[in-house]
């Protein structure tokens, strides 16, 4: 999706909305993805209890992975591969598997 963007003197030029693929952890060390235009933004709202029940009772959650796209049918293509994944698998691709 693309947002316009007016300059001074001239019509709306349209502009390019990157859509954001991330992983979150919650503090029982579950992973979550999803996708977004704003990272900072939905962290927050999963702290804050707005939207993915699956994270409730999980809080709070820390970003640990994200990619960029340019649209959202890309973003939410590679979310599909990514849930796909087993644990292992998306341990590897966050690079945190010592850490688990």
């Amino acid at each position: 999706m693309a947002s316009d963007h007016k300059v001074a003197g001239s019509t709306p030029v349209r502009r390019a909305m990157s859509w954001f693929l991330y992983l979150v952890q919650g503090k029982d060390s579950s992973l979550y993805t999803g996708i977004t235009t704003d990272i900072q933004r939905r962290v927050k709202e999963h702290n804050q209890k707005k939207g993915a029940k699956a994270l409730r009772g999980k809080l709070p959650v820390k970003l640990v992975y994200q990619e960029v796209f340019s649209d959202k049918i890309s973003a939410a293509k590679r979310e599909i591969e990514i849930k796909k994944l087993r644990r292992e698998e998306k341990l590897e691709l966050i690079g945190a598997v010592a850490q688990w």
